[in-house]
């Protein structure tokens, strides 16, 4: 009788688990030697944060400029006022703002008072002229009958005198009758000058005192604008120069250096200066106004306004270097102009620098460059004029 041998359990398993765990470490090392012989992967390339255009520095005759700030006023005012005592104003024929010519006639006072004293002077001219005519026609025979001996010395000195004191009352009443007719001239309120009417306190109806006034006239419609300017800058500034003006919310003035005061308010340390404003526009005397004297022009290195960043109260350009990185340079600047800014140190006449955008960039940041047009002298120069 054959007796089979029965297999444990365990012992199966292990002949089932043997060759999967062989194959299972035959799997594992052919992955590690294929991991060991593919050579490791490069790092990814850094990425430009932004496209810009660089530009250099580029030489332009900078205006030179002095900046000032000053009022608008009238060049002269003139008080016009009335000569006439205790009359009625009866008619005012301009108001403020009306362009009067010289004699004509803005104001007038009632004549009556006026009219009548004069017409009264006037008898009395007559009364006096026929006197006179009496007195002299005495004092003729008087001297006819001078040599005869008729009439004694006396009484020919008293016709004499008659005929003086006559021809004396005369003259008085003439000079009273001129008088009259002065007055009667000075009702109608006359412009002493071409100009404009800036004021204005005449009232219809006002019995008004002699020498009140009732109107003010800036002379000639004229204007000047007179400039704040500091000490140190007046000797540059001589009769003649050209001043661009720019009313509070207007557009600038071409005006012309009339005169430099003699003094300097030792409180501010600024003297006056005066400038004349041919052509006004919509400039009015009262109002404030900025403006710049332009004295002579130099040579400088010039940026786009768009170059020049302003940070923490200073101004910075982005420059580029050979490997697209920028640095941020901090650098002086001068006078504006135009769209250009003047360059007065902290950069080489060579860097090169974003021309715009700068504001989206820090120090270090990768870009992208494109190279923008060089501005010709010629360009540079007709900026630099504006």
């Amino acid at each position: 009788m054959n007796k089979n041998t029965t297999m444990p359990s365990s012992q199966r398993l292990l002949l089932v688990a043997t060759p999967i765990a062989v194959a299972l470490a035959a799997l594992v090392v052919t992955v590690a030697v294929q991991a060991a012989d593919k050579p490791a992967s490069a790092p990814a390339a850094a990425k430009p944060a932004l496209t810009v255009t660089v530009t250099s520095p580029q030489p332009a005759s900078v205006p030179l400029k002095i900046a000032a700030n000053g009022n608008i006023a009238a060049w002269q005012e003139a008080s016009v006022g009335t000569e006439a005592n205790g009359l009625r104003l009866a008619e005012v024929k301009v108001n403020v703002g009306d362009v009067v010519k010289r004699g004509q006639v803005l104001a007038r006072f009632t004549p009556d008072t006026i009219a009548a004293e004069l017409a009264q002077t006037r008898a009395a001219v007559a009364e006096a002229e026929a006197t006179l005519a009496e007195a002299s026609a005495n004092a003729q025979r008087a001297r006819e009958l001078q040599a005869t001996g008729a009439l004694s010395a006396q009484q020919i000195n008293q016709y004499l005198t008659a005929e003086r004191t006559a021809q004396a009352r005369l003259e008085a009443q003439r000079a009273a009758a001129k008088t009259q007719q002065l007055r009667l001239a000075q009702t109608q309120v006359l412009a002493p000058d071409n100009g404009v009417i800036s004021a204005r306190s005449a009232t219809v109806g006002a019995v008004l005192p002699a020498g009140q006034e009732l109107f003010r006239l800036i002379r000639g419609g004229r204007l000047e604008w007179r400039a704040e300017v500091s000490a140190a800058d007046l000797a540059q500034l001589k009769p003649g120069v050209a001043a661009a003006v720019t009313p509070a919310g207007g557009t600038p003035i071409v005006g012309k250096l009339r005169m430099v005061a003699p003094t300097v308010d030792p409180a501010t340390r600024n003297g006056i200066v005066y400038v004349d404003l041919p052509q006004p526009g919509s400039a009015r005397a009262g109002m404030f106004a900025r403006g710049e004297f332009e004295i002579g022009q130099t040579q400088g290195l010039s940026l786009p306004q768009s170059a020049v960043l302003l940070r923490e109260g200073f101004s910075y350009v982005l420059q580029v270097g050979p490997d697209a990185k920028v640095q941020q340079l901090k650098v002086s600047t001068g006078r504006r102009w135009g769209d250009r800014v003047e360059i007065t140190g902290g950069l080489d006449r060579n860097a090169r620098v974003v021309a715009s955008g700068g504001g989206f960039l820090g120090d270090g940041d990768l870009v992208r460059v494109v190279d923008a047009a060089p501005a010709t002298p010629a360009t540079a120069q007709k900026t630099a004029s504006k």
